[in-house]
Parts: C-alpha cells; sequence; structure tokens
C-alpha cells in the first residue's frame, strides 16, 4: 500500500520522459556520437586553427605594410598648405543674426 504513491509519481514521469525522447528523436539524434563524430570535430577544428592562423599572418604583414608606409610619410617633408585650402570651409563671421528674443514675462491672474 505505501508503493501506490510511489508509483503514482514515478510511472507518469517515465511516460513524460519518454514522450519527450520520442518528440526530441525527430529534430536531434539522441544516439551516443561514434568514432567518425570525433575524428570529424577534431578535423574541423584543425582546419579552423589552420585559418586562424593563416588570418593572423595576413594581418601581420598588413600591419607592417602599413608601419612602413607610414615611416615613409613620416620622413617625407610633406607641403600641408595646398591641402588645407579644401579641408575647412571658409566661414563667415559677419553674417547678420537676428536680434534675441525677450523672454516672456509671467503673467499673474488677478484671483478672481
Amino acid at each position: 500500500m505505501c508503493y501506490t504513491g510511489l508509483f503514482k509519481r514515478i510511472i507518469p514521469f517515465a511516460l513524460t520522459f519518454a514522450v519527450g525522447l520520442f518528440i526530441a528523436s525527430f529534430f536531434v539524434s539522441i544516439a551516443f556520437p561514434g568514432e567518425r563524430w570525433r575524428s570529424g570535430r577534431r578535423a574541423h577544428k584543425w582546419s579552423e586553427l589552420k585559418q586562424l592562423r593563416m588570418d593572423n599572418e595576413e594581418l601581420r604583414e598588413k600591419n607592417r605594410s602599413l608601419r612602413t608606409q607610414n615611416e615613409e610619410m613620416r620622413k617625407k617633408d610633406w607641403d600641408v598648405e595646398p591641402f588645407m585650402e579644401d579641408a575647412v570651409p571658409p566661414v563667415d563671421v559677419e553674417a547678420h543674426h537676428p536680434p534675441p528674443r525677450r523672454p516672456k514675462q509671467p503673467q499673474f491672474g488677478t484671483g478672481r
């Protein structure tokens, strides 16, 4: 008799778990991953690492070339005046501005 309460809790849990696994099996393989899965994962990891190394080396080379260009530009005597003419448009200082508005005076009612 004391086991009836235990069965009333275990049986619905087991059935719900089984139904959940059945539904999940449509979307995901529930089987334990085999050796093929591991080797494929290792190969993917290795190729990703190789790609990252190549990208890193490419970025280092680009960084070196940009630093070289920067040093060359510093060594040259640049004439800045021709470039500055078009850099900032002229500003008309004597432009007409309307007079400022006076703030409105608060109007107090007579209280009636």
